[in-house]
């Protein structure tokens, strides 16, 4: 690896656990595409803000003041880091899968989607339809072509990385592609977002989603950004107070209801301060570091235990195209013979190494990639080392040997 120490200081990275030999070891995190450890920027930063919890954008008081300019603060932060247009609307939510389901009650028509997402940019659109991903990158783009000519659609929704292979899309490419047929383009950024930069203005993306626990800011918050008008003349994400400018009873016993635009009109109810001002921070102290020596350190962290994993006998590494050469910080595979929990609970109990094991909710995707029983899945970030990944392949060099073993038994 190029860099032998953490990008970013990490939460956790002390953490020390029992393992079933007795011995007491430092934890291997890596698991950060399911939840990343905290940055202590990030946890600072929450903590400043605590002591003056108070209602946001509905107080007279001092502390209620403080509360909605750090609120209101941490959205033109957001909106700064993803290079959002004037016009861009940011909107909080839960997390990616809240924001993708957002956008989903706005979209007026058709969304196109390839077969390789997450279930959370499969399941929610209503009118979706699945095109099949090709061998390679560019002849999926060539498909897409052809589906969006022969039938219109108002969204082409993608994944930026894959959540399973970390496979990169050219997300620009697809924001032209989609363009050219009068679609707009939907980027799931939960895995893009905490390896590389995005600026959803240079690449022609008209939204953006993510989440603040695969951003080191597990506090509950996530964020759409892009255009506001579908979220404008859509109804109400969620209907309540602080969505509205006014509500009155009727004669007739109905309601009469004036709704703000947007962000308001989607953020009905006390909106998560803290998650708010966390996933700013994080965005904050991301923006800081340099780009280069990011993706330097998570390509020499992946090519790592890409290159242990080919030395390990009947281990196979996952991958959907053959031409894609940028990948994050993810590397998915299968042990011959050897159930995938029955490996990450050993990498676990034995050895302190926390890995991720299942389909990853992208069961479509480890169907096609032969993975039907599921895969194991590594994934590393700005407070994973070269001794993080050593003490991962020795570990499951001797998980497979021990494993192999207890079956031939």
């Amino acid at each position: 690896m190029t860099v032998s120490t953490p990008l970013a200081a990490v939460l956790g990275s002390d953490h020390t656990v029992r393992c079933s030999d007795g011995t007491v070891r430092r934890t291997i995190d890596l698991d950060y595409a399911a939840s990343a450890p905290a940055l202590a920027a990030v946890v600072d930063r929450v903590q400043e803000v605590v002591p003056f919890s108070a209602s946001v954008h509905r107080g007279s008081g001092h502390k209620s003041a403080v509360c909605t300019e750090a609120y209101e603060a941490a959205r033109r932060t957001v909106h700064a880091f993803c290079g959002a247009d004037d016009e861009d609307v940011v909107v909080f939510g839960r997390n990616t899968t809240d924001a993708l389901n957002l956008l989903a009650h706005c979209v007026p028509g058709d969304v196109v989607v390839l077969d390789v997402e997450h279930h959370a940019n499969l399941l929610p659109w209503r009118r979706r339809r699945v095109v099949r991903t090709e061998g390679t990158i560019a002849a999926t783009l060539v498909r897409l072509e052809a589906v969006l000519s022969a039938k219109p659609a108002a969204l082409l929704a993608v994944t930026g990385a894959s959540n399973v292979t970390g496979e990169v899309l050219p997300i620009a490419e697809l924001a032209a592609l989609a363009h050219r047929h009068g679609a707009r383009i939907l980027v799931d950024g939960a895995q893009l977002v905490p390896h590389r930069r995005v600026d959803i203005t240079a690449a022609g993306v008209d939204y953006l989603a993510f989440s603040g626990h695969k951003l080191y800011a597990p506090f509950g918050a996530g964020v759409l950004v892009g255009r506001r008008d579908w979220l404008d003349a859509a109804d109400p994400y969620l209907a309540g107070g602080g969505a509205t400018s006014g509500v009155s009873v009727l004669t007739d016993g109905d309601v009469d209801v004036r709704w703000h635009p947007a962000p308001a009109r989607h953020e009905g109810g006390t909106p998560n301060l803290l998650g708010a001002v966390a996933l700013a921070a994080a965005c904050e102290e991301i923006a800081r570091l340099d780009p280069v020596a990011v993706a330097a350190h998570d390509r020499a962290a992946t090519d790592a235990v890409v290159r242990g994993l080919t030395r390990t006998g009947g281990v196979r590494v996952l991958r959907v195209w053959d031409d894609s050469d940028d990948v994050v910080g993810i590397v998915s595979f299968t042990v011959d013979g050897v159930d995938p929990v029955v490996v990450a609970d050993a990498l676990a109990r034995d050895h302190a190494v926390a890995v991720r094991a299942g389909k990853f909710c992208a069961h479509p995707l480890l169907a096609r990639l032969g993975a039907d029983d599921g895969a194991v899945r590594v994934s590393v970030g700005l407070g994973t080392t070269a001794a993080d990944v050593e003490a991962f392949l020795d570990a499951l060099t001797v998980t497979c040997l021990s494993l192999r073993r207890g079956v031939a038994a």
